[in-house]
């Protein structure tokens, strides 16, 4: 079983070319497919995309603020490292908001999304300890940013998005090691339940419990 983050840029119209290149490396980058340290060549990356180098460039600069790549004058723009140290830090911020977006999530989420919400729950219901362990993470991937979409708060899902991507890298960079993957993943279920139920607390409950198994796992194995 698999999933794609985001579509290929051929049928993405509603965005800028920008928008469209940032997307696409921001996912290679936080499922490690660009290693941490690996240099980025915006020229080759510009032709794979079939677009200009501008668009490129722009897009490398608004993922530099988001601190998954870093440019040296002269030198060039590279993935960043990975630093396991930043766990609880990043931790810490998703445990406050990460209940808060469920929560509204649970209040405020629209038919559609609630229907889209119980969809991907029965799908990963379905899944198995065999599934690739990367199509795993793109589900986790998908859960938070529909969780944080129906939230109906832009700019808490801006700040979310950043750091659930910060944290998806480090499990990335363990998850060879990591033995319960797909139980991770399946605890999902619940919350996306709860949320499509309207039930606002026990998502709340359900999210936080899920940061916080996330960050004792990672530290299992480190």
């Amino acid at each position: 079983m698999s999933v794609t983050l985001e579509n290929h840029l051929v049928g993405d119209g509603d965005l800028s070319l920008a928008e469209q290149a940032y997307r696409h490396l921001r996912d290679r980058l936080i499922m490690l497919d660009i290693r941490p340290g690996e240099a980025i060549n915006d020229g080759k990356i510009a032709a794979d995309l079939g677009i200009g180098r501008t668009p490129v460039r722009e897009a490398l600069k608004r993922l530099e603020s988001d601190h998954l790549v870093v440019s040296y004058p002269r030198r060039g723009t590279f993935a960043t490292i990975v630093d396991i140290t930043e766990l609880a830090d990043v931790s810490e911020l998703r445990e406050s908001l990460e209940p808060l977006a469920a929560r509204r999530a649970a209040k405020l989420a629209t038919p559609a999304l609630r229907q889209e919400i119980r969809e991907t729950a029965a799908a990963i219901a379905k899944m198995g300890g065999g599934d690739d362990p990367y199509d795993l993470m793109r589900y986790d991937i998908k859960v938070h940013r529909l969780i944080y979409k129906a939230a109906a708060n832009t700019h808490l899902k801006d700040v979310l998005i950043r750091y659930d991507n910060l944290a998806t890298r480090i499990w990335c960079m363990v998850l060879d090691k990591v033995p319960s993957v797909a139980e991770h993943i399946a605890e999902h279920v619940e919350l996306l339940e709860a949320v499509a139920d309207g039930d606002s607390d026990r998502a709340g409950k359900l999210a936080l419990e899920h940061v916080t198994s996330f960050e004792q796992a990672i530290r299992s194995v480190l």
